[in-house]
């Protein structure tokens, strides 16, 4: 066995969205943070993320979701201007708004509903969530179809480049300090004497006074390893990509983003298929029926590529943020939200791990809400 390499304050476990804006924010804090990616496999819910910053329909049933949701989206100017600074890459955010269609009447009634039920929560949180006709949803999305009965929409919400947001986040961090170690993968984790210590695949061994695990559908096998239980499961989403196309649609849609190059993703697909993250036609063609649907001008889209990416999902759909009184120093981590939440990890998360004050509206993100009933999130 090979000899403990310290040298690190933190080890992040997890090179995807939520573990890197963490080790980023640790490293701005001028703490020594080691990542350990291993690797596009293990982190598929980030590489294929369909990049919104979402607030209108966060926390039904679960309020400080919809805090901890807004409060990271007020966050996300600075977030991205500074990254921006520190590394030159435009992440290319835009808080322009965002849109829920509905495709006919019923579909209004039930998203006015909805709203509703969010209404109280939603004003607790600052989150305006307003239901539009078609006339005031073709305000801002000229080229809807007359199938197009209204909308929800919601200032708030906006967009990201979530791959742009990954590199920014890895060469902001090494900017900061950070190293980050590919194609690592943990085999064991224990307790140890300044810290924890960490076994790796290839028998390398690690210590270090703190450890994230932020390893998505892995932390489940992680935690267990530590006689915890971390409940995540997975739930496949496909998303569809055109090939470039003359600028139509200027915010994005719980459906359709076009992005600043003039491509156009598709998807809003949720399916219990275990690990699996391939794709299906009978799926893709759903996604593209309901967007020809909502945008006639996608008929003559050429799709050149689709993937499939499986979210982190816990019991309720909430985040998990999780710290054990017998584990100090560890924290479990688990969202299907990275985009969205990455301001709020990268900076009031991260100054709980480094040992502030944790957020209030996290405090119910524990794995203890799930021994009473909850609801589910969407």
């Amino acid at each position: 066995m090979k000899p403990v390499a310290s040298g690190q304050d933190v080890v992040v476990v997890g090179g995807g969205l939520v573990g890197l804006a963490v080790a980023y924010g640790l490293a701005r804090r001028g703490r020594s943070v080691l990542v350990l990616d291993e690797g596009d496999e293990a982190r598929p819910a980030s590489v294929g993320n369909f990049g919104l910053v979402w607030t209108q329909s966060k926390g039904l049933g679960l309020p400080a979701y919809s805090a901890w949701t807004a409060r990271s989206a007020r966050l996300w100017t600075d977030f991205a201007a500074t990254l921006a600074a520190e590394t030159g890459i435009d992440v290319r955010y835009r808080q322009v708004g965002g849109l829920h269609l509905c495709l006919n009447e019923a579909e209004v009634e039930a998203r006015t509903r909805f709203v509703a039920q969010m209404q109280s929560q939603m004003v607790t949180a600052g989150v305006r969530v307003e239901m539009l006709d078609r006339a005031q949803t073709r305000d801002l999305a000229p080229a809807i179809s007359n199938a197009v009965v209204g909308a929800s929409w919601s200032p708030l919400d906006g967009d990201a480049n979530p791959l742009f947001l990954m590199r920014s986040l890895i060469e902001a961090g090494q900017t900061q300090g950070m190293r980050r170690r590919t194609r690592q993968r943990v085999a064991a984790i224990r307790p140890g004497d300044a810290g924890y210590e960490l076994e790796l695949h290839d028998g390398t061994r690690l210590s270090a006074a703190r450890v994230v695990l932020a390893a998505g559908l892995g932390n489940a096998v992680l935690a267990a390893s530590l006689g915890k239980s971390f409940p995540v499961r997975p739930e496949r989403g496909q998303i569809l990509v055109t090939r470039r196309m003359p600028r139509f649609l200027g915010l994005p849609t719980s459906l359709v983003r076009q992005t600043d190059e003039g491509s156009v993703l598709l998807g809003d697909s949720k399916e219990d298929v275990g690990f699996d993250y391939g794709t299906t036609p009978e799926i893709g063609a759903r996604i593209a029926a309901r967007s020809i649907a909502s945008f006639p001008v996608l008929r003559t889209a050429t799709v050149v590529r689709s993937w499939g990416a499986l979210r982190v999902m816990s019991p309720d759909g909430f985040p998990i943020y999780q710290t054990w009184p017998d584990l100090p120093g560890l924290w479990a981590l688990a969202c299907h939200s990275g985009v969205t939440l990455a301001a709020a990890h990268a900076g009031p998360l991260a100054d709980a791990i480094d040992g502030g004050a944790a957020p209030a509206e996290i405090s119910q993100f524990t794995t203890g809400r799930f021994d009473v009933p909850s609801a589910r999130a969407v």
